[in-house]
């Protein structure tokens, strides 16, 4: 029988109540989402929770489904008295390893914090080192509201952070499990081997197939560093039968159509020099559908992005070529290099 989503068996503000009899009237919930993944960050939020109005249907996040985790996500954020949200990405994971990285996490979160409380209710048996008086509860997010609050926001931010990464790392199925070890993820982790965001000590006992291939590494190295300099990725590998945009992202008025080209081993041209002729015309022809099925008001433009050596290293050409004919400008690509 189809259990969840239903009423938690006992009433979760109960044992918060009792804590603040204890003379803890300002009480922080901390909890933790990710440290199961092969991929990404692990997140964590501290929330302090009003006296009313009570949440209604406030449970631990894993047993909920996500529907009601995103309505109980915007109710908890409307209603606390304060919160922070917090995470460790998956170098700091490697470095320091899961659990620590995970404390990390959590300080972060309560550091957040506008409004001290006078104890921290953590789930886990471990003390993550938040400055302050904690008391550790195992299997809190099913005790306290406190926590189960917590562990929404740190669950559904993994979540929402995951549907974004399977848009740079098309081909992973991020937003379908999440970066959890399933099946379909172990599958496509062999056919293409990982990518810069997973977690490194996750995978040391895994059979894996080398690295994604080049092309597929340069496209990788630009998606990183475009989102780092403030684009925001909307797609890539957009393919359609005129042609393929490798990236397509939204950068202040624009939204730009992004080639991306890596040197070879012992090519003398830089990549921009590839973008001929023929290969712009597919992207434009691409770029007018995509820009067909998704509206928008931004201004479109032609960007290349060449990547070279071994460290990627990136070189950005915006405005590389141009949609319309203009007998001003020389060949499109050839005047910029």
């Amino acid at each position: 029988m189809e259990m969840r989503n239903a009423k938690p068996k006992v009433n979760l503000y109960d044992y918060d109540n009792q804590v603040k009899a204890e003379g803890y009237p300002v009480l922080c919930g901390v909890d933790e989402a990710g440290r199961g993944p092969l991929v990404g960050r692990v997140y964590a939020a501290a929330v302090i929770l009003p006296e009313c109005p009570l949440i209604e249907a406030l449970n631990d996040s894993k047993q909920l489904t996500e529907k009601k985790r995103e309505e109980l996500y915007d109710r908890i954020l409307e209603t606390a008295v304060d919160y922070g949200i917090g995470w460790a990405d998956e170098k700091e994971i490697d470095e320091l390893n899961i659990l620590q990285a995970t404390f990390l996490a959590m300080r972060r979160a309560a550091g957040q914090l506008t409004v001290k409380p006078d104890i921290y209710l953590v789930d886990g048996n471990r003390h993550p080192l938040i400055p302050g008086l904690c008391r550790c509860e195992v299997k809190g997010d099913g005790r306290s509201a406190a926590i189960a609050a917590a562990s929404i926001l740190a669950k559904v931010s993994r979540d929402r952070y995951m549907v974004e990464q399977d848009k740079l790392y098309p081909g992973y199925e991020f937003s379908q499990h999440k970066g959890y070890g399933t099946a379909l993820h172990y599958q496509r982790l062999a056919e293409l081997g990982p990518c810069p965001i997973h977690r490194k000590s996750f995978l040391k006992n895994l059979s894996l197939r080398p690295a994604p291939n080049q092309g597929q590494q340069g496209e990788d190295a630009a998606t990183r560093w475009l989102t780092e300099h403030g684009y925001r990725i909307l797609a890539r590998n957009a393919r359609y039968p005129c042609g393929e945009i490798d990236i397509i992202a939204a950068n202040g008025a624009y939204i730009a159509f992004v080639e991306v080209k890596q040197r070879g081993l012992g090519s003398i041209d830089r990549p921009a020099a590839w973008v001929d002729k023929t290969k712009q015309k597919k992207i434009l022809q691409a770029a007018a559908q995509w820009l067909s099925e998704n509206p928008t008001d931004l201004q479109p433009r032609f960007d290349v992005v060449e990547v070279s050596g071994e460290e990627n290293e990136i070189n950005l050409i915006q405005n590389a070529f141009i949609a319309e004919e203009d007998s001003s400008q020389k060949d499109s690509i050839h005047i910029l290099i």
